[in-house]
């Protein structure tokens, strides 16, 4: 299958899965401050809640989307059963594709208001 069709077979993403993916675009983190993240980019508005960040990070590591990682923080800054993820370069391209379609329904959105208020 071409790439980009793979690409877009997984598009639009489930929103968790989105905002998944988005939490891991800057840096690795685990489960809590995925969490965490979503909770405060969202203003509150998003809530990953345990058994369904765990069943998509589960799911999105099947789908090649995220991996776990290896690499840890300092002992003394860590809790050695935390779990750290990342995107994978399937996951980045992934997210892009998301984003720009995304980007484009907003442009859309964007030209109908310009059409009504003239």
């Amino acid at each position: 299958m071409p790439e980009q069709a793979h690409l877009h077979s997984f598009l639009p993403l489930k929103p968790q899965w989105f905002h998944i993916l988005l939490s891991l675009a800057g840096e690795e983190q685990h489960g809590y401050g995925i969490m965490q993240e979503v909770l405060q980019r969202t203003t509150g508005q998003v809530r990953l809640w345990p058994a369904t960040l765990y069943g998509s990070l589960k799911r999105l590591i099947e789908a090649d989307l995220i991996e776990e990682s290896h690499d840890r923080p300092a002992p003394e800054l860590d809790d050695a059963r935390r779990r750290y993820y990342r995107l994978t370069p399937l996951g980045r391209k992934v997210l892009d594709a998301e984003c720009e379609r995304l980007q484009e329904l907003v442009r859309a959105i964007q030209s109908k208001r310009a059409m009504v208020t003239e």
